[in-house]
């Protein structure tokens, strides 16, 4: 029986180079179109989604607050946070790279698409179903753990730090590219996070992995997890670390679920 071929003919070196070259040409001219949008939206999102959580009325805090009832919903509501500039063109430069970050969150799944152009020509077709019904699943699962970021785990770890004080002689003042840089690199690598049931799930499709490998291998993710969600949350507290590491280690146990069980010898 002869062997599977890969989906096209097999193209030249110089072939792959300039489709390489196409691929990212289109990427970046998406990417810009998109960070132009988000540019000129920016004050628009500023005030009514990216400095949400710094208000009592946020979305998990009313919430929270009307779980709890009582006093204690009037108290917990009466959030504030004041974001202050301490640099000359830190207002600006955040405008910018926020604009970039949205740009990339927004067209992520269009970046993987261009990638996943480029490689089909060298898998095979039982590799190549595996890699489109995984597309559309990731892409759902990367927007899910933006969300879940945005709106459960920055927020916790936010309100925790804003409420943390040492001693009541030392005030709390945030400052914008402090806030920016937890606010993006939380919700960015959340939504990444999500990606590993599907690549678990991918991987082991393909062989690379087996369910049992999964398990045997726990104890060592679990170290890798505990560094990633370290390298996630900048401040290094134990409560913000644990805020990250559960869910990404709940995706890890949910990946052992999706992939492929070892198979028996008969």
């Amino acid at each position: 029986m002869a062997h599977e071929q890969p989906h096209e003919t097999t193209q030249s070196f110089w072939e792959h180079l300039e489709a390489l070259r196409w691929a990212i040409l289109r990427s970046l001219g998406v990417l810009l179109v998109a960070m132009v949008g988000f540019f000129a939206a920016m004050p628009w999102l500023f005030d009514h989604l990216i400095l949400a959580p710094t208000h009592g009325d946020f979305l998990l805090y009313r919430w929270i607050a009307r779980l709890a009832g009582g006093e204690f919903a009037v108290s917990y509501q009466q959030f504030e946070v004041e974001l202050i500039n301490i640099r000359v063109a830190s207002q600006f430069m955040t405008h910018i790279s926020t604009s970039f970050w949205c740009a990339l969150v927004a067209t992520f799944p269009y970046l993987i698409y261009e990638i996943w152009r480029f490689v089909r020509p060298a898998l095979y077709r039982a590799e190549r179903r595996a890699v489109a019904a995984a597309f559309s699943t990731g892409t759902a699962l990367f927007f899910t753990g933006c969300a879940v970021g945005y709106l459960v785990v920055f927020p916790i770890m936010f309100r925790f730090l804003a409420d943390y004080q040492l001693s009541a002689e030392i005030a709390n003042q945030i400052a914008l590219h402090s806030y920016m840089g937890n606010f993006l690199g939380t919700i960015f690598m959340m939504g990444v996070a999500f990606e590993l049931p599907i690549l678990t799930w991918l991987i082991s499709r393909i062989g690379l992995v087996t369910r049992e490998q999964l398990k045997y291998y726990r104890r060592h993710a679990v170290v890798i997890l505990l560094v990633a969600a370290a390298l996630i949350t900048p401040s290094g507290d134990p409560f913000t670390l644990m805020v990250v590491f559960l869910p990404l280690y709940l995706l890890y146990e949910a990946g052992i679920c999706f992939a492929r069980p070892a198979e028996r010898e008969s």
